[in-house]
């Protein structure tokens, strides 16, 4: 996943696309946070493709907040802005699951853990974060969850 992320960054910086590759070196930074983390941890190694999907998921997230924040304080050019680096961001993360897709991997994953009440919820979304990593937004999972739960 690095390679392709590097790739990316030659590849703008051949074309010039100067909002591309800010965006493109934001994501290398926030890897490179992640494994001097890690490496206090001491995994030497840096981080696998997983947190690398957790960090990216994790930067998208940050940019739709702040461009809804943007957007109710008038500020739509740097609202704009936020989503043009989350289009970038979310070229290296595998499809996103729908909300159909979503329910179904929801409603598997409560059978899979066999949990019948909202005290159960921790083991559900775990299982969920284990297999679908950087394929779903965890909040919205997680009101789906709630909601099978407790009806």
């Amino acid at each position: 996943m690095r390679d392709e992320i590097n790739t990316q960054v030659k590849q703008a910086m051949r074309d010039q696309e100067k909002e591309r590759l800010t965006t493109l070196r934001l994501i290398n930074a926030a890897i490179k946070d992640r494994d001097i983390a890690a490496r206090s941890d001491g995994n030497y190694d840096g981080v696998s493709d997983d947190e690398i999907l957790q960090v990216l998921a994790k930067m998208i997230k940050q940019r739709t907040e702040s461009a809804k924040i943007y957007e109710e304080g008038g500020r739509l050019e740097l609202a704009e802005k936020e989503r043009s680096e989350i289009v970038v961001v979310e070229q290296f993360l595998p499809k996103q699951l729908t909300d159909d897709e979503l329910r179904d991997a929801v409603q598997k994953a409560i059978a899979g853990t066999g949990a019948e009440s909202i005290r159960d919820m921790g083991r559900v979304m775990g299982s969920l974060k284990g297999e679908f990593a950087g394929q779903m937004d965890f909040g919205k999972a997680g009101c789906v969850v709630k909601e099978l739960l407790a009806g």
